[in-house]
């Protein structure tokens, strides 16, 4: 994360003392060269691909300004791995850029590297690089994240098939209901949740929990897959678009947390809310029926539950069924533009 500016040759900058004292030590890994130099080197294992993902956020659009500096360092690594494992990769490394208000202070660039740490710790992705900058705007921080797969493997979005099984990871909707908590905390009294179920809402908006340990289960079982990130409804028609086939959706099999019910017997206008919310970071798999078995196995296995919610069909569109009903939807997916 060397500075892009010049520096009197006898004088430390005010960014490398930043970059010395709290992203310096996240660099273990010999390839990053303890962030002294303009690059990084990743060498692949033999065999493997590499696999590539960036994704960012930006204060007031994908977090609050006054959410913890740890979480927000953690969500922004953990939307890239969630992008990886999704592709059936693992992850080897990432990249870091990040843009400081003036006014932020030590005690929150300290908290940040902190958040960041434990999961380099925890899903073995080390720092390589990066930048640092000051902005007059709002903070962004944005990673570029790298992976490996065995030459050839990675599941693509592309490659859905008439009559394969649409299932998803986890539950839906949690942190799109979350962020309403956060925007407007009195809709958990309208809402009718427990502080269990407020908490755990709050919770999946400000951490996500990507589905790495299924990376290698998806290899060998998933036809298509991506990570739900815009809302299933419009991540489900991304990817039946790209493999050029349909789906049709069963809206009550769609798996929710005992909170998003909570939530939905209070207000039933949600459902449009929990299906486009997006933040959700789970996986959308396609996969043939004989294959379908053996990933909920495997996911069983490593704790995560799957749910089998529709069904890949030849044609055009998506349909999301619910008490025989087409539902549509005002806006299928969260957008920038």
């Amino acid at each position: 994360m060397p500075s892009g500016e010049d520096d009197s040759a006898n004088e430390t900058s005010g960014e490398e003392r930043l970059i010395g004292r709290y992203f310096r030590p996240l660099a273990t890994t010999p390839g990053a060269f303890a962030l002294g130099d303009d690059a990084a080197v990743l060498t692949p294992p033999p065999g493997c691909d590499l696999v590539l993902s960036t994704d960012g956020v930006i204060a007031g659009v994908h977090f609050l300004a006054e959410d913890p500096p740890d979480s927000i360092a953690r969500k922004a690594l953990r939307m890239n791995l969630s992008d990886l494992a999704a592709k059936g990769a693992t992850p080897v490394g990432f990249l870091l850029s990040i843009a400081l208000p003036a006014e932020t202070q030590d005690s929150w660039v300290a908290a940040f590297a902190a958040g960041l740490g434990q999961d380099i710790a925890y899903y073995a992705c080390p720092l390589l690089g990066g930048d640092t900058d000051r902005t007059p705007g709002p903070l962004s921080v944005s990673i570029a994240a790298f992976g490996t797969v065995p030459h050839g493997g990675m599941v693509r979005r592309a490659t859905a098939k008439p009559g394969n099984i649409i299932a998803v990871t986890g539950t839906i909707g949690d942190a799109a209901l979350g962020v309403l908590l956060h925007l407007d905390a009195s809709l958990a009294e309208r809402w009718q949740l427990s502080v269990a179920s407020r908490t755990h809402l709050r919770d999946r908006y400000l951490l996500p929990q990507p589905r790495n340990v299924l990376a290698e289960a998806l290899r060998h079982n998933a036809s298509a897959a991506m990570d739900v990130s815009d809302g299933l409804v419009g991540d489900l028609a991304k990817l039946c678009r790209a493999s050029g086939v349909a789906a049709e959706i069963d809206v009550a099999s769609v798996p929710l947390s005992d909170a998003a019910r909570e939530a939905l017997s209070a207000d039933a206008k949600l459902i449009e809310r929990i299906l486009t919310g997006g933040d959700d970071y789970e996986i959308l798999a396609a996969l043939s029926p004989a294959n379908f078995s053996a990933f909920r196995a495997a996911a069983a296995q490593a704790g995560v539950a799957v749910t089998q919610i529709g069904q890949v069909t030849s044609g055009q569109g998506v349909l999301f069924r619910r008490d025989g009903k087409v539902l549509s939807f005002a806006r299928p997916a969260y957008t920038h533009f």
